[in-house]
């Protein structure tokens, strides 16, 4: 057998062990991955009545009018709406990123309140168009469940999508409040009436097999750039269910779940991570 070169064997070493490592951290996001059951949780849901402080506050804030934030590149930036919202409620962070020199986008998918599957296949049209139309890679900006459809649509997807930002998303399992669960079984039941699922009789649910929720059981790739954004006076959803394993990527804010797309330490971070982003 021949000797092979001391610096030879060490860059072989080197990336066996990447490998290795991008093996064990798939296998590792499958294990502790996204929690299939949904589950009740204790939150204190009266502190979304506070959302007009988030909405005031931002107002009046320099970063609103684009001021003392990074500029942006053009590049396509994606707002997706969260359980049953609609794309009309973030028209004040689709102008401002506009304001500060990207290309916002309106996800498209209609009120998120239908089959994740067929809401993605709409985010995915839409991130086709973003790109093809600006000729690069496109951002996503998830609020709550439109977060997991984000995260999702990066996984299948990532040689389209450049970042994926989150706000107070669940996307390692559903713990939220009661009445929030029982709403989602009640829009579970609606899909089931309006459409044939013979084939997929757990849609809705974290134990479907349909493409979008598959993907939620795999990591993000490292060429997708994360950022999970939370509150921990979250009323809506268990904010540690909406951090990343990479502390990194995790970004604590003040504020409720419903102003996070009204909250101008959010569009702070957004504008500094998007920045990043272009700069790489």
């Amino acid at each position: 057998m021949d000797n092979k070169n001391p610096l030879t064997l060490s860059i072989i070493h080197y990336q066996l062990s990447v490998i290795f490592m991008d093996i064990l951290e798939n296998e590792l996001e499958v294990i502790t991955g996204f929690d299939k059951e949904m589950r009740e949780h204790a939150l204190p849901i009266w502190f979304e009545s506070l959302v007009g402080v988030d909405w005031t506050l931002l107002h009046i804030s320099p970063v609103y009018f684009g001021f003392g934030v990074p500029q942006g590149d053009g590049s396509a930036v994606i707002v997706v709406p969260g359980f049953l919202g609609s794309d009309f409620y973030l028209y004040e962070l689709y102008l401002w990123l506009g304001r500060i020199g990207y290309k916002p986008y309106l996800s498209g998918i209609g009120w998120n309140a239908d089959c994740l599957n067929t809401l993605n296949e709409k985010l995915v049209a839409t991130v086709k168009r973003a790109s093809a139309e600006t000729g690069k890679k496109v951002h996503l900006i998830g609020h709550s469940l439109g977060g997991v459809l984000s995260r999702s649509a990066a996984t299948q997807y990532p040689d389209l999508i450049e970042s994926v930002t989150t706000l107070g998303s669940p996307f390692r399992g559903v713990r939220s409040h009661p009445k929030v669960i029982e709403m989602s079984k009640r829009i579970r039941q609606r899909i089931f009436n309006k459409t044939d699922k013979t084939d997929y009789p757990n849609c809705y649910t974290g134990h479907c097999h349909c493409a979008t929720m598959t993907a939620l059981h795999h990591f993000l790739p490292k060429k997708v750039r994360q950022t999970a954004i939370y509150t921990k006076s979250d009323g809506i959803v268990d904010w540690k269910n909406c951090r990343s394993r990479f502390e990194e990527n995790n970004f604590e804010v003040t504020g409720t779940h419903v102003g996070l797309v009204y909250n101008f330490q959010v569009y702070k971070l957004i504008a500094s991570r998007l920045n990043q982003n272009t700069e790489r």
